[in-house]
């Protein structure tokens, strides 16, 4: 049975100024559009946020990445990376914002705050070198796909999600740090 005391960050990260460098970001935004999520599920565009990106990370029990990898893979293969894949994959990716994804963890870690799972589904890359704000074609057409199996990790993780309706539309959201005072 899924823990729901869990906090689950969905986390999308890229650059969405090139190409299908912008994946992960247009996952996140398309999950906020679409559908609502239960207290213990945050989707945030981490975009190229790098280290400012700690104090969300270091909140969460569980977190779920969703980033273009070089996996020597086809362009459109969709990756479940954890632990050493995880670091292999973006430790090797000519990205503009990978390093700082791992320094962050890496910092995340050094601090003990570290989300017991890390999950990152990666997708192989059509282009990712062009300017444009639009993803390739071959990408595009995988958005329903890992938008499927990112829900799948969601409910596994214990979160649960609803379609969104005219009753229940999306809202700007706008990231607050969970008070961790611990005054008694």
């Amino acid at each position: 049975m899924p823990d729901t005391d869990k906090n689950i960050l969905v986390l999308g990260v890229g650059n969405i100024l090139y190409t299908d460098e912008g994946f992960g970001v247009r996952i996140a935004e398309e999950l906020e559009q679409k559908y609502e999520f239960s207290s213990n599920v945050t989707v945030l565009d981490g975009g190229t946020l790098g280290l400012r990106l700690m104090g969300p990370i270091m909140e969460a029990d569980y977190l779920i990445i969703v980033d273009i990898v070089l996996n020597d893979g086809n362009p459109g293969d969709v990756f479940r990376l954890l632990g050493e894949d995880l670091n292999k994959a973006c430790a090797f990716k000519n990205s503009m914002h990978q390093t700082d994804l791992l320094d962050t963890l890496a910092n995340c870690s050094i601090m003990g705050e570290v989300p017991d799972d890390v999950i990152l589904f990666g997708i192989e890359p059509y282009n990712f070198k062009d300017m444009s704000a639009a993803l390739s074609p071959e990408l595009a057409a995988r958005v329903p796909d890992v938008i499927d199996v990112v829900l799948k990790e969601i409910k596994n993780a214990g979160g649960t999600y609803t379609t969104r309706t005219s009753a229940n539309p999306a809202t700007e959201k706008i990231y607050v740090p969970r008070d961790t005072s611990r005054n008694s």
